[in-house]
């Protein structure tokens, strides 16, 4: 029996409403989540994926552990219209560029970030690219709408914007203590969401 595309759209949009997680299975592997996880409905994610305790995903993220592995630390969130994708191995890189993301992570609407390696408790900002190779290191905020170029390396306890970044100055202490502060502000939305859903 042939579906139209109509036909299609209306049992998408059931699945939606009801709590449905698009995980997709690539060669064999789906995304696995720790617990507690939050997934929007609407959010994809495909492959070698592995979110840690308390991590929410939010709208229309779009996430591909393909060619390569996708790491999210604990109380991560990734903010809506986020994509996350990764570089595969080649004889030049041995091991590809993964993208591993740590604790407490805040990453911002639009953000894109390719085969990168994020720290402890930073922010990146709404509209932030980070490239591949690139290491931001731990309490470091990523401007709105910062380039992070390849295998740029952020130093840890600053502040960068700009296209290329550039470190602006030292973060002072309570922008320090808003990157966990930013990171808990989600885990308390994302509960409230999974509330929602029973």
């Amino acid at each position: 029996m042939v579906k139209s595309p109509v036909f299609a759209t209306i049992v998408t949009l059931i699945c939606f409403d009801s709590g449905f997680m698009t995980l997709k299975t690539y060669k064999n592997i789906t995304p696995t989540l720790g617990k507690n996880c939050y997934v929007d409905s609407s959010a994809v994610l495909v492959g070698d994926i592995h979110l840690a305790d308390d991590v929410s995903i939010w709208p229309l993220v779009a996430a591909r552990g393909d060619v390569n592995i996708i790491r999210i630390g604990q109380r991560t969130n990734v903010q809506d219209g986020s994509i996350l994708h990764v570089t595969r191995k080649s004889p030049s890189n041995p091991d590809g560029y993964p993208l591993l993301i740590g604790d407490d992570v805040t990453v911002g609407h639009k953000v894109m970030l390719h085969g990168c390696t994020l720290g402890n408790r930073i922010l990146v900002g709404m509209g932030a690219i980070v490239m591949d190779g690139a290491v931001v290191m731990d309490d470091v905020i990523i401007g709105a709408g910062s380039l992070v170029p390849p295998n740029k390396v952020l130093d840890s306890g600053y502040l960068y914007v700009g296209s290329p970044v550039k470190k602006a100055r030292a973060l002072n202490e309570q922008e320090v203590a808003f990157l966990a502060q930013s990171a808990q502000n989600y885990i308390l939305l994302k509960n409230e969401y999974l509330q929602e859903q029973h």
